[in-house]
């Protein structure tokens, strides 16, 4: 990968000229990539002119099934070039190349049909019930739409934004993180090859920067920004000066519950898997287990059992293993939460500070299982965002749902017990957006998003619509 990086503005491809340098290194090795060169301040404001033009000009009044046209034939690029996306999200961001084939991909064309398909259903005006035959309510299109994604999912997470604003009717500005900039791009020219009208769809490669000259611009009428918690706060504060609406999906310390009544063998099995996947840098990750006192001895072994049976390898290779951490500054990060987990007194059952053997380069973490971990401990209540597990006994319902609840998050929380009576309890009592019970995936559509530190609105299906919509009451004549 060289220099050749640009914005699509306007629906031209413009080479940036800020002469800010960004260099990015190859998570498997450390070695340079790239340099790579980000937005300045004029050419944010040049997309958003675009954007805004776009929808002034029209796009504000375009017809449903135009907009769905273009979707469907952005899936059908999607799926074109999908070993094309496969391979860049492999490099960009050290996924192992079947994971990213079969998650990273197919996750992005799952989220993009179930819009699609909440789209064909959803009413957009329509009349409220007969006792009110002179009202109707519209769902309009809010206007422009910054959309700001993060590196972890960059196909998945900007096919979500982006997927929900076309259909609801909004022009946009991505701007997708700087760790993963090719992978937008490609999705880039798939919009263009989609038939996306000039304007309705720009893109700027930039950094926080950039993504801050976006949230205060007075041109934007939404934010959707998914990342940190950190960067949410200081996006969603430059929003709030203009009275922007903001999306924010933030951060996550989500809890897994195992009662003693649940198939242990398989829980343990699962939640470490869960906590591992995409090298523990998923912003719902199981990375806090909680587990009754009478299982937790036989679960901590299964679990560091589990760990040391997870392979570390190569982006390239084939299998199921887990691949590095995305950068250098991430793989120091994880590092400090390993040495302070040790430092507080956690007891490490499995993996630990440093490189797996045979993996001297690049960014690999040791997959890490720390039992005994107490709720005021570091490793407890803080987002790591890699391959680190923290284990912690409960005595019963109550005390559980109690350290479930002992969070600044709640995206996500996961639920393991064979009594239906007691999933649901626990789960209506949970401080979470998103509750799993035994394994059971989220059904396609269902809304993504989560509450407290973890953020503001939700995302997918028609929830991810409606959040790029706003609601109008029309009474009178016009509304016959």
């Amino acid at each position: 990968m060289n220099e050749t990086v640009g914005h699509l503005v306007d629906g031209v491809w413009i080479r940036p000229q800020s002469g800010r340098i960004l260099e990015l290194s190859n998570p498997a090795d450390g070695q340079l990539r790239c340099r790579l060169p980000l937005a300045s301040a004029d050419e944010v404001a040049d997309a958003v002119r675009a954007a805004r033009r776009a929808f002034d000009n029209g796009w504000d009044r375009s017809e449903l099934s135009d907009r769905l046209a273009i979707l469907r034939s952005l899936i059908n690029q999607i799926e074109r070039y999908w070993e094309e996306f496969a391979q860049l999200i492999s490099f960009e961001i050290g996924a192992p190349i079947d994971f990213a084939r079969k998650h990273q991909v197919e996750a992005a064309l799952g989220h993009l049909a179930a819009t699609l398909s909440a789209a064909e259903r959803a009413q957009f005006d329509h009349p409220e019930p007969k006792q009110q035959p002179e009202h109707r309510v519209r769902y309009e299109a809010v206007g422009v739409a910054a959309l700001i994604t993060p590196w972890n999912w960059p196909l998945n997470q900007v096919a979500l934004k982006v997927g929900a604003a076309l259909a609801a009717g909004c022009t946009m500005v991505l701007k997708p993180s700087e760790l993963a900039p090719m992978t937008s791009t490609l999705l880039a020219q798939c919009m263009a090859d989609s038939g996306v009208p000039d304007g309705v769809f720009n893109m700027l490669i930039g950094d926080g920067e950039t993504g801050a000259a976006l949230a205060k611009n007075t041109d934007i009428d939404i934010v959707s920004f998914t990342g940190s918690t950190r960067a949410g706060r200081a996006v969603a504060t430059a929003a709030t000066r203009n009275f922007t609406r903001t999306a924010l999906e933030l951060g996550g310390k989500s809890p897994n519950i195992l009662f003693e009544d649940c198939d242990l063998e398989t829980a343990i099995a699962q939640g470490v898997a869960h906590c591992f996947r995409n090298a523990g840098q998923s912003c719902n990750a199981a990375s806090r287990m909680l587990v009754e006192r009478t299982i937790y001895d036989q679960a901590e072994e299964l679990a560091a059992d589990a760990a040391r049976a997870t392979d570390v390898g190569l982006p390239n290779a084939a299998g199921t293993h887990i691949g590095p951490l995305v950068s250098n500054a991430q793989f120091e990060r994880v590092q400090t939460y390993i040495q302070t987990g040790l430092n507080e007194g956690a007891r490490l059952v499995a993996g630990g500070p440093g490189r797996p053997e045979g993996l001297e380069t690049g960014y690999f973490a040791r997959p890490t299982v720390f039992a005994g971990v107490a709720s005021n401990m570091t490793i407890a209540r803080e987002e790591i965002f890699g391959p680190v597990l923290a284990i912690s006994p409960f005595e019963d319902e109550e005390d559980a749902i109690r350290q479930a609840n002992d969070t600044e998050y709640g995206l996500a929380a996961y639920l393991q017990t064979e009594d239906p009576a007691k999933a649901d309890r626990v789960s209506r009592r949970l401080r979470a957006g998103m509750v799993q019970i035994n394994g059971t995936s989220r059904a396609p559509g269902a809304p993504f998003g989560g509450v407290k530190a973890s953020g503001i609105g939700r995302e997918a299906g028609i929830w991810g619509i409606r959040t790029f919509q706003e609601i109008k009451s029309i009474s009178g004549a016009a509304a016959l």
